[in-house]
Parts: C-alpha cells; structure tokens; sequence
C-alpha cells in the first residue's frame, strides 16, 4: 500500500523529514531532524502517530549529507513507511523566475535549478543533493519541488526591481525573496483565524539562524526583507544582512579577498556570530554579559525594528504581527524589545503571556495583534504537494 509522502528539509547544517498521510488532512505520521551535521550531529524523531521519540547522539564527529539522510532511511525502515511512500516533497530554496508553484522534479527541471546555484551557493546545492539521494532510495516515487521564492512572486515589480540597467533585471538580476513555505503556512493559518482577510496587513517575523520579515496583505507577499540572496535584510546568525555595495568593492579592490574567501566571510564569519565574536546562537547571546554580545542582540532587534517601519510603509498601516521560527517562537526576551520598538504602530506586549509563550501575546491596549505561530515548512510542502496532485488529476492523462 502506498499512501503516504515524505517531505525532506536540507539545511547547511541539518535535514528535517516528515511523513504525512495523503488523505484527508494530511494526518502526521512521523517527523524529526538530524542537526549539527558539521559538529556533533543528533537524530531526534517526535513521538507522533505510534512512532517512538528519539533523541541520540549520531557520531561526535561531523557527518555529510549521504550519512544523515541514512539515518532518517532507517527511521523510516523502523517505523515501516518507507514501503509506503509514492511521492518525495522536496523544500528548494530557489526557484528563480520559472518555477513559481510544485513542480515534478524531472531532469529538465534539475537542469534548470543546478543554473541557480550561484544565487543560492550554501542551500540550492544540497537541496538538490537530497533530491538524487531520495531517487535513489524511492526510484519509484515521484519527486516534487516546493520554492522558497514561490509565495514572494504576488508581490508588486516595483518590489522586485533594483536600480540595475534593465538588462540584467531582464537577466534576472532582481528579489526573490525568500523563506516563502515558512510564509506560506502562517498565511494558512491566518486564515484559519481571520477567514479571507488573513490577518489584514501583516509582518510576519521568520527569526531562526537565517532571518528576514515579510509584509502580507491578506495572506500574499507584498514586500520581503531577503531580495537576490538569502544575504540581504536582517542580520543573522552567521549572515551580514542588508551591506552597502560598497563593502564588497573593498573588500574585492583593498583587501583582496578571493570570491571564495568572500562567500565564507558573508555566509559564515558575520551576523550575531562575527558581531560578537562568541556565537551564532542567540540562546548563548542573551545568556553572556560580555558586552559584544550585548551589542550582537541590540543590533539584531535594531534591524527589525527598522525594517518592521519599513514594511509597515509598504502596506499603509499594521494589523497583525507574527514570530515564527527558533527564534521568534522561543525568545520571549527578543519578542519584548521587538514589540517595544515597534510601540509607535500600535503593537503592545503582554508581559505574561509573552513569558508564557501563547499563542496571542498582545495586551488589551495593543491596536495590533501580536501572534507566535510554530513554523512548519514541511506541513506547507505537503500542501503544495497535495494541489499539485490535484491539479495533475483534473488535467488528467495528455492526449
């Protein structure tokens, strides 16, 4: 019997899987994650549907991709469901102008998403790597794309353009934006709380290790922090954010630095990490009193108290305000001072339910709604998977 799929979820440092019934509901069946795969990975499995929970070291030596997707293949061995898998939802970071909704992952489209790793260079590489690693495990299974950059393509051109010679916006030097499947299943779920308005006009804050904000109107994309790279916008955990072009002339022109050197400097030696010189980890962060990490955690919420204005501006006003992620679903400190810089829109915090971790957080006097709704981007690619399914069948066989 076959009536489940598998969603996989590469990052540059784990692989989150879920498995999900394909009727109905989409009932969980099973979910976990291997992380720290460059330090001291761990598979952990949620106790969901029967499974049992897992939480145990994998080796105390870093591991590749190859190993950690073994280990989720044995947690679906153990749990007898990878008989039943028939169709693999794969997150892709990028999806570049074309690919805008799920997409069978045949060897024209893989073609086409190896072109766009220059633009996404530490995720659209293994992102493609666990799609040849599924094929191989399911060569019987169909394997679907899910874009990060899909739910940003409602957005207006104006939002998308940057002041380039219109040759290469043509050439598609423009924002994608980006955490677009995070995006997506917080839209769902406003809607399942407001009907069709979704929250009115929303800022939806993804805070995990990588970062951005998004304003919604009525649950699409209007403007997005993250534009041509997972780089731009908030600072983050190893990221820079949002740089002046100039940075980049003198570092290239001054200082010499490789192209390589600079993907390393940008990616992996800045944000919270490269401002504090301690440590990516916000945990550790609000933890330390050294003073660069005081001004590593500042500096954080400054940036998205100045963007939240920004996208208020974009939109006209604010309606609703949204954690999501590691971050922003459990730093109830981080929340707070986020709140406080946005106390000019209207946003007030509950100091209680804020501590509490609610689901709502905003206090009686709050003109806007302040949630915390947990992330789930394997949910959001079963969705997508499921109309993509949908749609194949009311299109029917081709002549």
């Amino acid at each position: 019997m076959t009536d489940a799929i598998l969603v996989l979820n590469g990052g540059s440092s784990s692989l989150k899987f879920a498995v999900f019934g394909r009727r109905g509901e989409l009932p969980l069946l099973l979910r976990g994650n291997v992380s720290s795969l460059g330090q001291q990975p761990r598979l952990r499995v949620e106790a969901v549907a029967g499974s049992s929970k897992v939480d145990r070291s994998l080796s105390k030596e870093p591991i590749d991709m190859d190993k950690a997707f073994a280990a989720v293949a044995s947690v679906l061995v153990e749990n007898d469901l990878l008989r039943r898998i028939d169709r693999v939802g794969h997150r892709i970071v990028h999806g570049g102008r074309d690919f805008t909704e799920a997409t069978q992952l045949d060897e024209r489209t893989l073609k086409a998403l190896r072109l766009l790793e220059p633009m996404a260079p530490i995720h659209q590489r293994i992102n493609l790597e666990i799609v040849a690693l599924a094929t191989a495990l399911l060569p019987q299974a169909v394997q679907i794309g899910c874009f990060d950059t899909a739910f940003h393509s409602t957005r207006p051109e104006l939002a998308k353009t940057y002041g380039l010679p219109r040759a290469m916006t043509e050439a598609g030097i423009v924002s994608y934006g980006f955490h677009g499947l995070s995006y997506s299943h917080i839209a769902a779920k406003l809607h399942d709380r407001y009907g069709a308005v979704a929250g009115g006009r929303t800022i939806v804050a993804h805070l995990g290790s990588g970062a951005s904000l998004c304003a919604m109107d009525s649950g699409r994309s209007v403007a997005t922090t993250m534009g041509f790279s997972t780089l731009d916008g908030l600072v983050m955990s190893t990221r820079c954010g949002a740089l002046d072009p100039g940075v980049i002339l003198h570092l290239l022109q001054e200082r010499r630095l490789s192209a390589e050197e600079l993907v390393m400097l940008l990616y992996e030696q800045s944000g919270l990490l490269g401002v504090s010189g301690i440590s990516g980890d916000m945990r550790t962060l609000i933890g330390s009193q050294d003073p660069a990490a005081v001004q590593a955690v500042d500096l954080f919420v400054y940036r998205i108290g100045r963007e939240i204005g920004s996208l208020a501006a974009a939109m006209g006003g604010l309606d609703t305000l949204v954690f999501t992620a590691g971050i922003g679903e459990n730093a109830p400190l981080v929340r707070e001072r986020i709140g406080a810089a946005a106390a000019w829109l209207g946003v007030g915090i509950d100091e209680q339910r804020n501590r509490r971790g609610e689901d709502v957080v905003s206090n009686r006097n709050s003109r806007v709604d302040v949630l915390v709704i947990p992330a789930d981007e394997e949910r959001a690619v079963a969705v997508e998977m499921s109309i993509f399914a949908s749609s194949a069948n009311q299109e029917g066989p081709s002549p």
